[in-house]
């Protein structure tokens, strides 16, 4: 925990050094007024599978309905074929279903409103505190995710906190990431902010080997739920 109180005291995280106390025990509390607000340049939200989307056709009320984003991230109507949605802004997803409807309909006209969202959870381990999955509070960075988790231990290695993110495509990428030098590190500013199934893996002994730390540590640790969104497509 002292490397985590020290990373505070360095000022790393900005606003949160004012919420820092003296009291040194691991908490997974942390304070509201620490995490980013929203502004209009924020990205748009991406959908995930397990998202709802409201799609009203004006042309074709009888094809308004309810779709809930499936497992390989597709929706479908009862016309048209299957468009991706997961990893897309509800835009995008609009336009393509337009497009799938175009052959059907003389004037596809629809407008989609995401209206259920899927678990908003990343998974934060190794040398940490209380390792575990965590809700995500709003637009925060992994050293914050580390924060949440109680902290460092007093084995770990905070220059290379390794991060695995699933791409839209399905592909897995990741990354070793200096969190001690907070802003300094400009592949940081990369992967911030944390997106839903992120993991954010603080190892004890140093890396050699990115992807092999990543297959033998990182995946054998993961709980069920992000073993399946990490594996099921055989990466």
């Amino acid at each position: 925990m002292q490397k985590a109180v020290g990373l505070l005291a360095l000022g790393l995280t900005g606003g949160l050094v004012g919420g820092c106390t003296s009291d040194p025990r691991p908490t997974g509390d942390f304070p509201a007024e620490a995490f980013q607000t929203g502004t209009e340049a924020d990205p748009a939200y991406l959908l995930h599978p397990g998202d709802e989307i409201e799609v009203t056709v004006y042309t074709a009320p009888e094809l308004s309905r309810r779709a809930t984003v499936m497992p390989d991230g597709r929706v479908q109507l009862s016309l048209g074929g299957p468009v991706m949605a997961a990893g897309r802004t509800a835009e995008a997803v609009r336009l393509d279903l337009q497009e799938a409807l175009a052959s059907e309909l003389k004037d596809p006209s629809l407008t989609i409103i995401p209206v259920g969202f899927a678990s908003q959870q990343v998974f934060v381990g190794g040398e940490v505190a209380a390792p575990g999955m965590f809700d995500l509070p709003g637009q925060i960075n992994p050293l914050q995710a580390i924060i949440m988790a109680g902290g460092l231990t007093d084995e770990a290695r905070s220059k290379q906190v390794v991060l695995m993110r699933r791409l839209p495509g399905g592909e897995v990428r990741s990354a070793v990431l200096d969190v001690e030098s907070g802003i300094f590190d400009a592949r940081l500013a990369e992967w911030t902010p944390l997106q839903r199934f992120d993991v954010v893996y603080v190892p004890r002994s140093k890396i050699a080997e990115e992807n092999l730390f990543v297959a033998q540590f990182i995946r054998n640790a993961l709980p069920l739920q992000f073993q399946f969104f990490y594996d099921i497509r055989g990466n």
